[in-house]
């Protein structure tokens, strides 16, 4: 039988319901050339249940369950292992491929490249649209080949987000045989971006990746799994485990990691980082409180004089008039009512 020239890979847990969504967003538009490879981790929810609903109208869907969470890294790097496709389109269990995705894909990976970063539009929980996400600073498809180092400080230097470094699992397609032969960084397993430090393996070898700036899905919002321990724990993963890649990879003093770490600065803007500020100073966890400080501090590290404005009015800001702004501005939208 003749592999598949797609997988779709889905690590799951406990999204039963969501899930159905996303399959049926998938199932309505796959071809025989598609298999769809879903690894459970444990879900103790309907899961299985959903999932074996569309394995009739779809018998390529083969559903794989352990007896326990591995965690994102691991449970990825699985779902992935037990793939036949030449490619593997790395898809969240909550996320919906839009109408027509699918087909564009399949097209684009007979070019060959090495790996597809692919446009998305974010979502509130109920997918109603929000915003296009911004990935690089390229309005056009356009090709990369990150072991060059004129292209990858052209497309280092274009990062508008972290996506644009591989942190959003949904916008990858990857093919499974340089994924396997990178291996995995055993050091970045349970950091939440193991796939991060896979890609990154690959690239003093040549890493050509093709971005598809079009939309390709509907990510969906306010549900992040990453925030299961809290707000400030979720900023954490983010700066430390990026800081990370950018000196292991790249070196602390490198072009590259110069630009992870400008990035992480546009996404964690001062305004986010006041308000969880605020919410910590509301819960009373002093721990949580120390430990934004100390993030804030790394994130601002680089020493610029804008760095050293940005950590001085974030240290600066009592907490008292931050909760005068956030009740004048409940009162507000009260009134607008």
């Amino acid at each position: 039988m003749k592999p598949p020239s797609l997988s779709i890979c889905i690590p799951t847990y406990n999204f039963g319901k969501f899930i159905g969504e996303t399959l049926e967003s998938i199932v309505g538009q796959a071809t025989e050339d598609v298999e769809i490879v879903i690894l459970d981790g444990g879900s103790t929810d309907n899961t299985a249940e959903v999932v074996e609903g569309f394995r009739n109208a779809f018998p390529s869907l083969r559903y794989f369950r352990q007896d326990f969470k591995g965690g994102i890294d691991r449970d990825m790097a699985k779902s992935v292992e037990l793939a036949r496709g030449e490619y593997c389109w790395l898809f969240s269990s909550d996320d919906v491929m839009i109408n027509g995705a699918l087909d564009r894909i399949l097209r684009q990976i007979r070019s060959g490249k090495d790996l597809y970063l692919c446009g998305f539009t974010r979502c509130t929980i109920d997918m109603k649209p929000v915003a296009r996400h911004p990935i690089l600073g390229f309005p056009a498809a356009t090709g990369f080949d990150l072991g060059s180092p004129e292209d990858r400080l052209s497309y280092f230097s274009g990062a508008l987000t972290t996506t644009a470094f591989f942190s959003y699992m949904s916008s990858l397609v990857v093919r499974r045989d340089r994924w396997e032969t990178a291996g995995a960084d055993d050091s970045f397993m349970g950091s939440c971006w193991g796939h991060v430090a896979r890609i990154f393996r690959m690239i003093p070898g040549g890493l050509n990746v093709g971005f598809l700036p079009d939309n390709y899905l509907m990510n969906r919002g306010e549900n992040d799994s990453f925030l299961d321990a809290g707000r400030v724990n979720r900023i954490g993963i983010a700066v430390d485990g990026y800081h990370r890649l950018g000196e292991v990879f790249f070196g602390k003093n490198s072009i590259e990691a110069y630009h992870i770490r400008r990035v992480l600065k546009n996404e964690y803007t001062m305004g986010y980082l006041l308000y969880t500020k605020l919410v910590t100073h509301e819960e009373g966890d002093g721990r949580n409180r120390e430990k934004l400080e100390s993030i804030v501090k790394k994130l601002y590290a680089d020493g610029s004089p804008y760095d050293r404005f940005r950590h001085g009015v974030y240290r600066l800001v009592p907490a008292f008039l931050l909760h005068v702004a956030a009740a004048t501005s409940r009162r507000l939208r009260n009134i607008a009512r």
